[in-house]
């Protein structure tokens, strides 16, 4: 962690469901890990006490969906105690909506925390847009908080996954995945996959596959060897696979606490959060996954 992440908070988006205090959770355990305050932020969207339909509640309207956000901050922060008592916890309550909510609390957090599925102004987290408009801008990195089945606690034992193409969003998670994986004391495995689309056709007749498969090992050990040295007390576990990064990744999850992607990539990780290796992880991986741009990486 660098000194310009030094004392940033970790921030918790909360609109009251169960999925959000999951999340809290997990980001009041994480907060506890970097020794940094956990700030939970609601987005109250409403910007009127007039409402078409009001049932008699009038200008008091406003008031009332104002406590009840201020409620679930307040109910986020006892659910955030119970798992760090220690822990520094600032409550806010924004007026606005999500995406540039979070978007203007990620330039001054080390990482925003969201649950996969929520009420409120988090409503369709996943299936919308406000998932990959985080994933994809926001300036630190992104973790979405989900179990192996939409009623199950995220879990808390195993390794830390990362998947690696070799670009510069490979480079960031990897710088993230480490520092994860030391801060929790347990090992990292490292996912490279490789197709024959990738090699090129002219050399697909000549080239064995088990020399194919020895060259990726090769280039997997070399983007690791730097990462390695700056985390010596990192065990890390190499994966090369011919499968689809998709498969592999969520096959590895089942296993693991945390798995790190890149934002963007290329190989087999291109288009990672618009194609379909992005929506196949963040609706069936069965652990947090964290998404991390080149200019979230804590570790340079």
């Amino acid at each position: 962690m660098n000194a310009a992440q030094t004392g940033r908070p970790v921030v918790a988006g909360v609109d009251g469901s169960e999925s959000a205090l999951e999340a809290v959770r997990w980001a009041a355990r994480e907060a506890h890990r970097r020794q940094v305050p956990l700030r939970l932020v609601s987005a109250f969207g409403w910007t009127t006490g007039h409402h078409v339909g009001d049932p008699g509640l009038g200008t008091d309207y406003l008031a009332v969906l104002l406590q009840k956000a201020r409620d679930e901050v307040a109910a986020a922060a006892v659910a955030a105690s119970g798992v760090a008592a220690e822990l520094a916890i600032e409550q806010e309550v924004v007026t606005g909506f999500p995406v540039p909510v979070l978007n203007a609390e990620a330039a001054r957090a080390q990482l925003v925390v969201l649950g996969d599925r929520g009420l409120g102004g988090f409503t369709g987290l996943l299936v919308g847009s406000v998932a990959v408009a985080l994933a994809t801008h926001a300036p630190c990195p992104v973790v979405v908080v989900r179990g192996s089945t939409p009623d199950a606690s995220p879990p808390l034992e195993g390794p830390v996954v990362v998947g690696i193409d070799g670009s510069p969003t490979s480079e960031a998670a990897l710088a993230f995945a480490f520092e994860a994986a030391e801060l929790r004391g347990v090992p990292l495995v490292a996912v490279h996959t490789w197709t024959d689309y990738q090699i090129e056709s002219t050399m697909v007749a000549v080239l064995e596959g088990d020399a194919i498969d020895a060259d990726e090992h090769r280039l997997l050990a070399e983007r690791l060897a730097g990462w390695s040295e700056k985390f010596p007390d990192v065990s890390v576990r190499r994966l090369v696979t011919r499968y689809r990064p998709a498969r592999t990744l969520i096959e590895q999850s089942g296993h693991a606490q945390l798995v790190v992607v890149g934002s963007r990539g290329r190989g087999g990780f291109a288009g990672m959060l618009l194609g379909s290796v992005s929506h196949a992880l963040l609706h069936h991986a069965a652990c947090p996954v964290a998404v991390v741009r080149p200019a979230t990486a804590h570790t340079q």
